[in-house]
């Protein structure tokens, strides 16, 4: 549901475009803004090797996001708790990132109510912890989707993950 209605799929018309265009739109590879564009540009200056461009690998350009302040919650009925660190990504243009900003403390809500359902289980494990991340992002799109008509988060990332 999600792919078809944000475009990804289904006949919307070319790839990546939305019926709104206010909407937020997918950035293809060559409109990605590198972090490191100048150490890259120094290595083609003679002071090392540039790296190459490989082949393959996501057809969009994704956008990051580190939050801020680290979560902490109780684990669903276990005397254990769990503190995690987060970042998010997006294909889509630096709007997705600016609704994030503007509804971080909705966000963070929906963040701290899915980490109060996690079993303990899945906090040890390396599959619960993908599992995880994907309620996370899903979290995080359904406030976007309700505050904003779009979420667009792709994956959700941790930082660090502590357990005690």
């Amino acid at each position: 549901l999600y792919a078809a209605n944000s475009g990804l799929i289904g006949g919307s018309g070319a790839e990546g475009e939305s019926a709104d265009a206010d909407a937020p739109r997918l950035v293809p590879k060559s409109e990605e803004v590198r972090a490191a564009a100048k150490e890259g540009e120094e290595a083609a200056e003679g002071k090392g090797k540039p790296t190459p461009k490989g082949e393959g690998g996501d057809k969009y350009a994704s956008s990051y996001y580190q939050m801020e302040k680290e979560f902490t919650s109780n684990l669903r009925d276990s005397v254990h708790f769990v503190q995690v660190g987060v970042a998010i990504s997006t294909p889509y243009d630096s709007r997705v990132i600016e609704n994030l900003k503007t509804h971080e403390l909705a966000v963070r809500s929906a963040i701290l109510l899915a980490l109060g359902e996690t079993a303990e289980d899945d906090v040890f494990t390396a599959d619960g912890k993908t599992r995880l991340q994907k309620r996370l992002a899903a979290a995080i799109n359904a406030v976007l989707k309700e505050k904003e008509g779009f979420g667009g988060i792709a994956n959700v990332y941790f930082t660090n993950f502590i357990v005690q």
